[in-house]
């Protein structure tokens, strides 16, 4: 974003962040640390989580007054990878609806996926089902991406990559060779589950240097926070087409 002079600014909501090449704007661990919590409470880093999400409920006023000064720009909020707090626990949605209702914001959920999972059908269904489940639970416009494709590109073909983009749960009986055979039948209603509910779709995410993917990625999350009314909407279909780069 600002190679192409857009500004941005980054909201971490990740008590237990590490430093980063990137600034945070605005920090949670100003307000609330997952270490301190873990020292103090004698927690476990699961429920020293929950605990600071918890705790931020309950002191909403300080993220109002931190997002005060940029609640016109551009928010790019880093949030914990722990799965627990998108599948079962209410805690962010609350966030998500207090930022929508209090602070007038459009928001979109981008989900990442790490691209290894493609290597293991079962793995890659499971995936996706959290997938699913956080956008049922957010209720959010959502965009799923497959991410570091990169690091597979000498595993696995464009073409195989392409199932993976739009699940098929009958790619499941092509590979039942690569299924633990006590597992199959649940991979199987699990493939079938996603295939019923037709949500699940991601666009591929090459961290490799010259690739646009960032940059198409980007132009979606606009047209579904209406960041730029000009721009054209995309069909359906040309979510899940491959950027000529990505390889």
């Amino acid at each position: 974003m600002q190679s192409i002079g857009r500004r941005a600014h980054i909201v971490n909501l990740d008590p237990a962040a590490d430093a980063t090449e990137f600034e945070f704007t605005i920090d949670i661990r100003d307000l609330i640390s997952l270490q301190d919590v873990m020292e103090e409470l004698d927690l476990g880093p699961n429920g020293g989580l929950i605990y600071c999400f918890e705790y931020l409920l309950q002191n909403l006023d300080w993220l109002d007054e931190e997002i005060g000064d940029y609640n016109d720009e551009y928010l790019i909020f880093d949030m914990p990878g722990q799965i627990e707090l998108y599948t079962h626990i209410p805690v962010v949605p609350t966030i998500v609806n207090h930022l929508k209702s209090s602070l007038g914001f459009n928001l979109c959920a981008c989900y990442l996926l790490e691209s290894a999972f493609v290597i293991d059908a079962s793995k890659f269904f499971s995936g996706a089902l959290s997938a699913m489940s956080a956008m049922i639970l957010l209720e959010l416009p959502h965009i799923n991406i497959l991410s570091k494709i990169d690091l597979i590109k000498d595993e696995v073909s464009k073409r195989k990559l392409k199932q993976f983009l739009n699940p098929d749960p009958y790619l499941l009986a092509k590979q039942e060779d690569e299924i633990n055979p006590q597992f199959t039948k649940m991979t199987k209603s699990i493939a079938q589950l996603i295939d019923d509910f037709g949500m699940v779709q991601f666009l591929p995410l090459d961290c490799s240097k010259d690739s646009k993917s960032v940059e198409n990625i980007l132009s979606y999350i606009d047209d579904v926070t209406q960041w730029s009314e000009a721009q054209e909407p995309k069909e359906p279909n040309d979510q899940i087409e491959i950027p000529d780069d990505a390889f």
